[in-house]
C-alpha cells in the first residue's frame, strides 16, 4: 500500500478500532471497502466534520488484503 503514489502513509494500530489514530492523523480521505456503508465506517463523521472525504472502494472478487498477506507468507 505504501508504494502507491496516492498513499502518504501506512500505519498499524493495536486498538479495536482506528478512531484514535484517525483523530490524530486527520486524513483528507478515509478509504474503506465497499462492503461497508459510510454510516458504519469508524471515524467517518469526524473526517467529514473538517471537510475530509470518506470513499468506499469497490471490491474485486478474488482480491483481498487477507489473500495478499497469505500469498506473501504472512498468514495461514
Amino acid at each position: 500500500m505504501a508504494s502507491l503514489a496516492d498513499v502518504d502513509a501506512v500505519t498499524l494500530f493495536g486498538e479495536d478500532t482506528p478512531e484514535a489514530l484517525i483523530r490524530a492523523v486527520r486524513p483528507d480521505v478515509l478509504v474503506k471497502g465497499a462492503d461497508y456503508t459510510e454510516e458504519t465506517v469508524v471515524g467517518a463523521p469526524f473526517v467529514r466534520s473538517y471537510g475530509g472525504r470518506v470513499v468506499l472502494a469497490d471490491l474485486t472478487p478474488g482480491f483481498s488484503t487477507t489473500g495478499t498477506i497469505r500469498k506473501m507468507g504472512g498468514a495461514d
